[in-house]
């Protein structure tokens, strides 16, 4: 009689208000990757195993996100969400890539290839553009959830997408950010603390200012928004999902975790090197993108460490490297590749998403009713 009870009482607790908006079973969400990390197969498999699965559209083109989606489509009836990152102003100035490409260019001739030209790298209204387009595909698709990282997008595009009963998601770094999500009328918040691996998320604060602990930002957030809170930081397992349930978020969204499972597209090196990785080494570079990110500590962040102050904005800086990122991962050579991850690497496995979602709620379950 008391073990029936102890089950329900847990059934309650994974079956809350986020469950219910995103119609999942368990309040875990897939972060969404950028670069080829999201396939279909991890996408699906964490739908299908009663998460939600995010497709990292941020790096692809309208035609590509339109493919995946109608791929994902076919292997899964489950509901899955994408992320859009949201283009802040920049500019492409020639004297600036000039300076880059040289401060780049031993690197270059090291792993043979050609600096990337001005014409090359997109002008902010391009990007602007390909947003727009984005947005009409995830519209056309019916994609259930959309998010959003690096900002929000205008009224315009958010009075849009929720005319088409698409359910909205924020990103921040900090309160102040995700007062001004829910009051863009967002229907979730991700609170993406310091431990996170991959790019930081604030629009509002400078980087120091947004550095803070996922533990601390919690229950802050919680405090002062009304909408759901999910949280995002080196959760790995069930304590962390249970923890940030204790300090009023509604769910989890887990990237590191997800990114070494077989599913995953990431490439075989950068998942080895997660594996065989310590907590104390990942830094907060902006060598590789021209925005502050989370990932293991390699010879080109080490290189670019004293003058990486001097280097282009995103998304320029991230365009100058993307060749040498593209060599390194042909050449299995990690000394020069992005290998973003959060502060919990020794966590790590090498496992199904199946796997690790049972896993996770089994202990999640174990530690509600102890």
């Amino acid at each position: 009689m008391d073990n029936n009870r102890k089950v329900e009482r847990s059934d309650t607790m994974l079956n809350n208000q986020l469950t219910q908006l995103l119609k999942i079973e368990y309040p875990i969400i897939q972060a969404p990757m950028a670069g080829g990390i999201t396939t279909s197969n991890l996408v699906s498999a964490v739908s299908n195993a009663g998460g939600l699965g995010m497709i990292g559209a941020g790096y692809m083109t309208p035609a590509q996100i339109r493919e995946q989606i109608r791929e994902i489509k076919g292997i899964t009836t489950k509901p899955f969400g994408i992320n859009l990152f949201v283009p802040n102003e920049f500019e492409v100035n020639e004297s600036e890539i000039k300076a880059a490409n040289e401060k780049l260019q031993p690197i270059q001739e090291l792993l043979k290839v050609e600096p990337v030209a001005i014409s090359e790298i997109p002008t902010y209204e391009e990007v602007f553009n390909t947003f727009k387009k984005q947005i009409k595909i995830v519209i056309e698709e019916r994609v259930p959830i959309c998010s959003f990282t690096f900002g929000i997008p205008s009224r315009e595009v958010i009075a849009e997408l929720k005319e088409h009963q698409i359910i909205l998601i924020g990103t921040a770094t900090t309160v102040k950010e995700a007062i001004v999500i829910e009051k863009a009328g967002m229907d979730l918040v991700v609170v993406q603390g310091s431990e996170a691996g991959g790019h930081r998320g604030n629009f509002i604060n400078e980087h120091q200012e947004s550095l803070i602990g996922l533990m601390s930002l919690i229950p802050q957030v919680v405090d002062h928004v009304s909408i759901p809170v999910i949280s995002a930081g080196g959760i790995m397992d069930g304590r962390g999902l249970m923890a940030s349930l204790c300090l009023g978020a509604k769910g989890v969204q887990m990237g590191t975790a997800f990114l070494t499972c077989v599913e995953s597209g990431a490439h075989e090196v950068h998942k080895k090197a997660i594996l065989n990785a310590s907590e104390d080494q990942t830094v907060l570079t902006l060598a590789f993108s021209g925005k502050y990110a989370r990932g293991l500590k390699n010879k080109f962040i080490q290189d670019m460490q004293k003058q990486e102050n001097e280097l282009p904005d995103f998304p320029v800086q991230n365009k100058l490297t993307q060749k040498i990122r593209g060599a390194a991962a042909k050449q299995n050579n990690t000394d020069y590749m992005s290998l973003w991850a959060g502060q919990s690497v020794r966590m790590a496995e090498a496992q199904t998403v199946e796997r690790l979602l049972e896993k996770l709620i089994n202990e999640a379950e174990r530690l509600y009713n102890d």
